[in-house]
This record gives C-alpha cells, structure tokens and sequence, in this order.
C-alpha cells in the first residue's frame, strides 16, 4: 500500500443540478452515493479526509462513522477549489494526496490504489484512463502544496493539471468508473 498518501473526498457540492440532496440519494444497492464513494476510496488509502459544506450535519455523521476525517469548508460555495484547498490545508505532512469526487461511486478501489501506488513510486500527477479518456481519481504529489492551497472557484485541481500536463502519468485501466460521474438523476 502507497505509504503517507491521504485521500480526499470532495463532498462539499450544493448538488444543484440534481435537484435534490444527490450525495444521500441510494444507489441500487440502498447505499447512499456518498457512502459508496467513500467505501471504495478508503478499500485503497486508509486516511480519508472528506469536505463537507457547513450544515450538512447528516453528511458529516455519516462519513465520520464511516472512517473519514471529516473537515468543514466554511467557503464551499465558492466551488471545489476551496474545498480542494481546505483539504490539502488540513491534511498534514503528506506524500501526496488522491482526490476523489463523492459524486463518482462506480471507482473501483484497485483502480485507486494504482493511482496511490504511482504517486508513492514517485509520480508527481497521477490519474486513471478508461479506453484513452483521462478519468478520476487523480493523485498529486506534495510538490504541489502550495498551489493546491491557493485553488479557489470551481476548477478544482484543473489548472494544475493543466499547468503540468507533461507530469500526468496516465494508467490505463479496465473500469468505467473512473470516467462516469452523477450530475443529474438521469446519470444513474
């Protein structure tokens, strides 16, 4: 398992487009989506750290009992950088970091350990592809701190991506998990 990488569940997301609560709506198998996310990147990486939006209190007890450090980010509605940001802030001395999103419930935990286990073998970016389509999670290094701190809006880590495009170690994988996200109940 890739030493001193903590994973991060983004959960911070007001769920507009979905029309309701989307984080809490119940997979097929009666899991909430959330939960499922979680479960699978915590199958991978052991130290979980999920971001929740102020007053999702049921949220918060649900991803606790589960086993996430569960951290507030008073500024969520400024998007998924300033989730991403609080995270990293809160994470410690880390090696790198595994960013998954709670609305993609489909990852397969070995598909995250990969991403761990390249990040830990001295990738500086690491994501998954499915079929040559860069998918989720991704993971960073540490050397990527200081920007990572300084993300705001809803862009998320994109413009590191984008910035460092020549690091991306891409691993092709055999789950379409890794390309499939819930934004609208007609994504289920």
């Amino acid at each position: 398992m890739a030493a001193n990488i903590c994973g991060i569940l983004l959960a911070a997301g007001a769920s507009k487009r979905f029309g309701s609560d989307k984080l809490m709506h119940p997979l097929a198998g009666e899991l909430p989506m959330v939960l499922a996310a979680l479960t699978n990147l915590r199958a991978a990486i052991p130290h979980v750290i999920a971001v929740v939006r102020p007053g999702a209190t049921e949220l918060e007890n649900l991803l606790s009992a589960a086993g996430a450090t569960v951290i507030l980010c008073a500024n969520a509605d400024e998007g998924m950088g300033a989730s991403l940001s609080t995270a990293v802030a809160a994470s410690g001395d880390v090696a790198g970091w595994v960013i998954a999103l709670a609305d993609m419930p489909y990852i397969r935990p070995e598909t995250i350990v990969k991403v761990a286990a390249s990040l830990a073998s001295g990738s500086a970016i690491a994501a998954p592809a499915y079929r040559g389509e860069r998918g989720h999670p991704v993971g960073l290094s540490s050397q990527f701190r200081a920007q990572l701190e300084g993300l705001r809006g809803d862009k998320g880590a994109r413009s590191v991506l984008r910035e460092n495009a020549g690091l991306v170690q891409l691993i092709e994988v055999d789950d379409p998990g890794v390309c499939r996200d819930i934004d609208t109940p007609a994504d289920l």
